[in-house]
């Protein structure tokens, strides 16, 4: 199965256990574990969510993470400024970025919104290797993001 196919069919797998609740932190859980376990080449999947002004981690698959990321600083707090979608093919030529893993060597962050439009978390995914996210990656992620909330 391509790319585009296996986001399709995580984004309906997750559709059908959405279902069961609306708790984005319940949401953020399963969508981590799956995509963690659909995608080879994700060496880290999680959630830092917005709390009180800080950046916190929320549900997670991978290694131990940052518990609270320096503010305004790195790849996610980049996507939060922006409240855009940051594809980074090499972590390491990125102004600020924040080692969590010093064996991340790319990353994708996904701003997600609340319903009144709000940036609440994002959706960030590393990779041990250089250049693995693309657009296909963007826009699978970008779609499960716009199911949290």
């Amino acid at each position: 199965m391509n790319k585009h196919g296996r986001y399709q069919r995580v984004i309906e797998q997750l559709e059908e256990l959405f279902i069961k609740t609306k708790d984005p932190i319940s949401r953020m859980a399963t969508a981590a574990s799956l995509l963690q376990n659909k995608f080879d080449y994700f060496s880290w999947t999680g959630f830092y969510r917005l709390v009180d002004g800080k950046l916190i981690v929320g549900p997670y698959q991978g290694l131990v993470a940052c518990l609270v990321l320096k503010e305004n600083v790195g790849v996610c707090w980049h996507a939060i400024n922006t409240q855009k979608t940051v594809l980074v093919a090499d972590v390491h030529k990125f102004p600020g970025h924040i080692a969590c893993d010093s064996r991340s060597n790319s990353e994708v962050v996904v701003p997600i919104k609340d319903k009144s439009g709000n940036v609440v978390a994002v959706l960030d995914v590393d990779s041990t290797q250089l250049n693995s996210f693309d657009e296909d990656d963007a826009n699978g992620l970008e779609r499960i993001a716009n199911s949290i909330y």
